[in-house]
Order: structure tokens, then sequence, then C-alpha cells
């Protein structure tokens, strides 16, 4: 029986956490009267012993080995043997006097480093060469030996030898020297070697390609993430192999020729910048004045002189042409995306369309053209977009539609979109190159540089004839002054203009 009681006692005691509690302070030495029921109680608990707990305490949960998994200089492949590609190198440098190799050398070098051709510039300038006019051996070994411990792709290594000294992204100044190499080394830029005074212009346009096609972030800074990405470092490894026209998204010589010839015609003073009034000249005042406005705002462009002096630079103009002529890339999109974005909110308002529409309408009913409703047009471009949200267009909704060229121009380019009006809608209009279908910018830049070529052969046969007839009268000095500065190639035109504004323009802003 008395086990029996006990058993009970127990049981009372676990039901009764208040009382268990009162107990244990009693029984730490806590001084306060216990009331005599539970006198009983404490004495029977001091005679209990509490069987442990059922939950046994937990083990201490060891620390995971997690593998790194963030390599933003590549991932490493194994363990590369370094000094077999010191030994390539060292035996390279062996041939030249003194082992020391001149930037003419670069070539061997870059190719003992398996680089390609055109990294010959930056392996000798991130070694020193700059300075000195030539590189050791040991310098470069040095140089070289910590680029292959520490990145492990090309994306890596090409970005630590354009960088400034601890950065980790590369600006658009970075570029200079290297596209400088190309320009005087490349066999397809030999005529415009000669031309120096045309060298910056040449590289303001390809760095400003680069940034257009790689930059993804706007930022002005590209990062690992961003050249890894891209096809630029494939196009660089091409161009010892390929014409460089070839090379449509960089370095294409006709592109730059189109680009500057188009900037040229709209220079007017030819100080290198132009204002609204100048570029609204631009496919005979075709894009929308309000859009113009907004690019003079600052919404694309990095400059000061928007915002101060109302103008923009050849770089701009560069974006600029490139967005227009091709309303189909991402880039082109987010460009003409900010341009359109009034408020800034990051959608495009119902609001802000009826604002760049009602210009359309007010031009096509100049043309004696019936302009359709905005109602009507609203319905067909959402119905187009398919916005996610109703009554708002986001840059995503964008960039996910097929046509956003033809969204785009309904709203800034009045020629462009009555084009698309009467084209048929099954109509594609294909340009096959080789297999690949050419986007609309190179479609653009190839009808435009035949077009500038054969105005240029027209016009020297033209000179050609009149200067026969002029000899023959004896004319010379008639003809020199009179007809000396007659249309002739855009270059040299543009050199003999502007020998003093090229002289004044600082490079830099290009860069700003």
């Amino acid at each position: 029986m008395k086990s029996g009681n006990m058993r009970m006692k127990e049981i009372s005691l676990r039901q009764d956490p208040d009382l268990r509690k009162e107990l244990a302070l009693l029984a730490r030495g806590c001084d306060f009267v216990l009331p005599s029921r539970f006198k009983k109680r404490l004495k029977a608990f001091q005679q209990i012993q509490v069987p442990p707990s059922r939950e046994e305490p937990r083990t201490p949960v060891l620390s995971q080995n997690i593998p790194k998994f963030y390599f933003p200089k590549g991932c490493p492949k194994g363990n590369p043997n370094i000094d077999a590609f010191i030994l390539k190198i060292e035996k390279t440098f062996s041939a030249f006097p003194n082992e020391r190799a001149t930037l003419e050398d670069m070539g061997k070098v870059a190719k003992a480093c398996e680089c390609p051709l055109y990294w010959k510039a930056p392996l000798f300038y991130a070694a020193g060469g700059e300075r000195t006019g030539y590189v050791s051996v040991h310098k470069f070994v040095a140089m070289w030996r910590k680029v292959l411990h520490t990145c492990h792709d090309d994306a890596a290594k090409f970005m630590q030898l354009l960088a400034k000294p601890g950065c980790s992204y590369l600006e658009q100044e970075d570029f200079i020297s290297f596209l400088q190499d190309v320009v005087n080394t490349h066999p397809h830029l030999t005529f415009l070697r000669e031309a120096s005074e045309f060298h910056s212009r040449y590289i303001t346009t390809v760095v400003q390609r680069i940034f257009y096609n790689v930059n993804r972030s706007w930022s002005g800074r590209i990062t690992y993430g961003e050249l890894r990405k891209s096809n630029f470092l494939q196009h660089v490894a091409l161009l010892e192999e390929e014409d460089i026209n070839q090379s449509t998204d960089y370095f294409s010589y006709e592109h730059f020729y189109v680009i500057y010839c188009k900037f040229w015609e709209l220079d007017t003073d030819h100080d290198l910048y132009i204002d609204e009034q100048d570029l609204s000249k631009h496919n005979d005042h075709a894009i929308s004045s309000r859009i113009i406005e907004r690019i003079f705002s600052g919404a694309v462009t990095r400059g000061r002189k928007a915002q101060k002096e109302g103008k923009i630079s050849y770089a701009d103009f560069v974006w600029f042409l490139l967005s227009e002529e091709d309303k189909k890339t991402q880039t082109s999109i987010e460009y003409w995306f900010r341009c359109m974005d009034l408020d800034g909110d990051g959608v495009l308002s119902m609001y802000e369309l009826e604002y760049f529409y009602e210009e359309q309408c007010q031009k096509m009913e100049s043309m004696a053209i019936e302009p359709l409703s905005f109602e009507d047009c609203l319905c067909q471009m959402l119905d187009l977009v398919k916005p996610q949200c109703e009554g708002k267009v986001t840059l995503h909704d964008l960039k996910k539609c097929k046509q956003a060229n033809l969204f785009l121009d309904t709203f800034l380019n009045l020629d462009k979109y009555l084009d698309h009006e009467q084209k048929e809608p099954f109509s594609t209009g294909r340009v096959e190159n080789e297999g690949q279908e050419l986007t609309d910018w190179e479609k653009y830049a190839a009808e435009e540089y035949a077009i500038l070529v054969a105005e240029e052969a027209a016009t020297e046969q033209w000179n050609d004839g009149y200067d026969a007839e002029l000899n023959n009268l004896d004319s010379d000095i008639v003809h020199e002054k009179k007809y000396g500065m007659d249309k002739r190639s855009y270059l040299d035109l543009a050199s003999e203009r502007s020998q003093v504004d090229y002289e004044e323009y600082e490079y830099e802003d290009d860069f700003e």
C-alpha cells in the first residue's frame, strides 16, 4: 500500500506543475512560510526521486564543409602546370635581344601564353612596357605567373590585364591602348592608319559599341560576369582570322564609316557636338521631337553637355543611331523605354503613350493621312504587348514581346510606323547572309555603306571629268579655288575642315 501511495503522490506532483515550482523554491532555501496543507507533500516530494526527463540532450551539430561556389575570377580547373607555361615564355624571350620584348614582339609572346594575338598590347602594358618601351623576361614572368594563379578563365585574365590596379571592372578609357594597337597593326585598317586624326573617332565608336552590347547594367563599368556572358572576347580572338568588317558587333570599319558620316551630316558646325535642332534633321525629321527632347534631358546620356549646354557628343550619337535603327535588341528597348518613361516610375502609363502618339497624329494630319484614334491605337498596342498589369506597360513586357520595334516606332518614328502599316502581315523581309539572318542594324549599315560608296565613286568620276575639261582650258587655278572642297570621301573632307577642332577637342569627353 505504501508503494501505491508513493506512486499516487508522485503522479499528483507531476500533474501539479505550480506545486512543483513552489516546492523547488523551498528546497533552494527560499524564506517564506509554507501552508500547512503542503508540509506533508513537501516531505513526500523530498523522498521521491523524480526520474530524469525523457528528452535526450541534443548533441552539438558539427559545422558542415560547404564547398566554395562563387568564383568571380573563374572556377579553377584542376592544377594547371604553370611552370610549363613559364618555360615556354622564357624560351620565347630568349630569342629577343637581351631577353627584352618590344610591343612589336608581343605577338609571339601572346602565342606563347596561349592567348589571342590582339591580347599583345594588354600583355605589354600590364607588364609595365609603356614606361620603358620594352618588357624584360623577369617582369613579364612575374606578372603572368600572378595572373595564372589568380585568374582561371579568359574573361578574368583579360580584365586583369586591362583594369586599373585594384579595380574589378573595366571603364571606357581602359580600352583605349588596346584599340589603338588594333588600329596600328590590323592589316585591314592600313588606310585608317594613315589618317591619324580619325583614330580617336574609330576608337570612340568601338568603345561605345562594346559598352552598348556588354554593359547590360548601364553602370559604365563592365564586370567579370558581363564580360563572361558577352561575345566580345570571341570577336577579339577572331580579329586575326577574319576580315575586320565581319565583326559587325564591334570592330567593323564599314559600320564606323556609316555612323561617323551620319554624325558629320548633322554636325553642321563640326565642333563634334550636336544639339536638338541638329538631331531632329536625322532621317528627314522622321523622329518625334518629343522623344528628342527626352534624349537631351539626360535620360540616356552620360555627358555634362546635354544638361548644361543642350548638346550631346559623338559617343552619345553612337548609342542613338544603334538604338534607332534596330529596336529589337535588349539595349535598344531599354534605351527607348527610359526615354518614354517620363516620370521614371518604371512603367509606361496610358498618359505617357498618349503624349507621344499625339505628335504622330499631328504629323499624319499635316500629310493628309487620317490617323487612328488613340483608343484604337492603344487597343492594338496592348494586344501586341499583352502587359501583365492592365493599363501599364513594363520593360519586361516589352522585352517579352516579339515585336517591340513595332510598338516603339508607333510612338517615336512616323516613317517607320507607316512602313509597318503598309507591309503585308506575313512578310518577314529576311535577308540571308551565309545562312544567318541579318539584324536590322546590319541591314541598315550595309545599305547606307553601299550608298555612301556609290556617291563617292560618282563624285570622283565627276571630278575626274571636270578636271580634264578644266585642264583643256588651262584653268587649274580656278579649279583649285572653286572646286577644291567639293564632296569627296567623308574622311578626307572632315580631315580638311576640322584640323583645329580635333586638336581642341578633348578625347576624354567621349568617356564621361
